[in-house]
């Protein structure tokens, strides 16, 4: 049987990292032209697809790649205080000791990621780490992955917090895991239809078992 291999998302999935990145966003916001968000704008935003959000916040397309770079950049200096979401690090550890493979896919710095998996032991459990800075073309880095690592559709799983991760994972033919614990809401990860809809890291063994 062909080892399974998982592919992360970082932010919001392995990394608890909503709080900063919205106090970041907040900070940045008069440099790019949109509103601060409110705890009542941050319910609406969790509830709207990654589309939806660029078309409410009013900031150009043209403006994304900087404003991305930017926060990037901030982030580095939260790393340390940063920890994983709860029950992260043990799901991890059972996966691999299970025999998959882990794998990360991030539009975040791949320094950041990877001092963040140092400071929080979880170094030794990834087998590779992949950086791209793109709103909506995560299935692009996908298939490039795919590629580079060889890896067939059918042996993939991605698990992520995001619309776009679901978008991306179909648009690349691989199963999809939506996480309820990260930035959207069950609510909008539901309405994408993903392969599996889970609520804590303790239930990801199981559901990659099943697919």
């Amino acid at each position: 049987m062909t080892q399974k291999v998982i592919i992360f998302d970082f932010d919001g999935t392995i990394a608890d990292t909503v709080d900063a990145l919205v106090s970041i966003a907040n900070r940045l916001a008069i440099e790019f032209g949109y509103i601060q968000i409110t705890p009542d704008q941050l319910t609406l935003l969790k509830n709207l697809s990654s589309r939806e959000i660029i078309k409410y916040s009013g900031v150009s397309l043209f403006k994304i790649p900087f404003l991305v770079k930017k926060v990037k950049a901030e982030l580095k200096n939260k790393i340390q205080g940063l920890k994983p979401i709860p029950g992260m690090k043990e799901s991890l550890v059972e996966l691999k000791y299970h025999g998959y493979q882990l794998g990360i896919i991030t539009s975040n710095s791949k320094d950041n990621v990877t001092a963040f998996l140092t400071i929080n032991e979880l170094d030794n459990l990834f087998e590779f780490i992949y950086s791209g800075v793109t709103i909506f073309g995560k299935t692009t880095i996908i298939n490039n992955v795919l590629k580079q690592k060889q890896l067939k559709p059918q042996t993939v799983i991605y698990v992520g917090d995001e619309t776009r991760d679901i978008e991306a994972s179909k648009k690349a033919n691989i199963k999809v895991v939506a996480v309820t614990w990260g930035f959207n809401s069950p609510e909008i990860l539901a309405k994408q239809n993903p392969d599996f809809l889970i609520h804590k890291p303790s239930e990801l063994l199981q559901v990659v078992q099943n697919c």
